[in-house]
């Protein structure tokens, strides 16, 4: 297990974002299509890396409501991810701790999931604390991601063209903290797309369960 409290030693911000505009459009389109084509019934790349139950425990001691989860999937579309934007995370959704549930986006639109069943198609999971949340921000972030359950998923989001009534996961997990975002607005804009690994630019990590081998 790994704590992290410190995001000095990870890449500057506004490097990163240059590098990752290369590799945007061809992450919308593995994306789109492996949505397209497999609605989210993918087969597993690897089902024995899974989360390690002892980390699924420390992942439930230390969540938050309002809290990110950033993970590395298990399936083929999580390597792909990981593998085109150069970087060790494919998906983000945000935790509601009164019902114990993901609230996330993926190829089949807005939905809940069971926190076990969510991280057990996941590698690596990251906890990470939106630098909005607080008493106030954290239940109205998870307000907003229920509000938005059922609708579809933001396909042109993925190439910077959003729309209000659908999300992609990051879209998602970083909207739900919109009014939060206006009143505070911070210091490392946030870009028409971010990424997975992206997500600790506007948070501070919690726990890392550890790259996958």
């Amino acid at each position: 297990m790994r704590k992290i409290v410190d995001n000095a030693t990870h890449i500057h911000p506004a490097r990163a974002m240059l590098s990752s505009h290369v590799t945007l459009t061809r992450f919308a389109a593995v994306i789109a299509l492996a949505a397209v084509f497999s609605g989210c019934a993918v087969k597993v790349a690897v089902d024995t890396n899974q989360t390690s139950i002892g980390a699924q425990a420390t992942v439930k001691a230390l969540l938050t409501h309002g809290d990110w989860l950033v993970v590395r999937g298990i399936h083929k579309t999580d390597n792909l991810v990981a593998t085109l934007t150069n970087m060790p995370l494919s998906h983000a959704a945000l935790y509601d701790a009164e019902t114990n549930e993901v609230i996330e986006s993926d190829g089949t639109g807005v939905h809940t999931t069971r926190l076990e069943d969510f991280l057990a198609k996941s590698h690596r999971v990251i906890i990470i604390t939106p630098i909005w949340a607080n008493e106030t921000t954290r239940p109205a972030a998870v307000k907003s991601a229920r509000a938005w359950l059922g609708l579809g998923y933001n396909y042109t989001g993925l190439v910077g063209l959003n729309a209000p009534d659908r999300f992609y996961c990051t879209q998602l997990a970083i909207d739900a903290y919109k009014e939060a975002i206006h009143a505070n607005p911070p210091q490392n804009p946030l870009p028409p797309v971010i990424l997975p690994g992206q997500m600790y630019y506007w948070g501070r990590i919690i726990y890392d369960s550890g790259a996958v081998d």
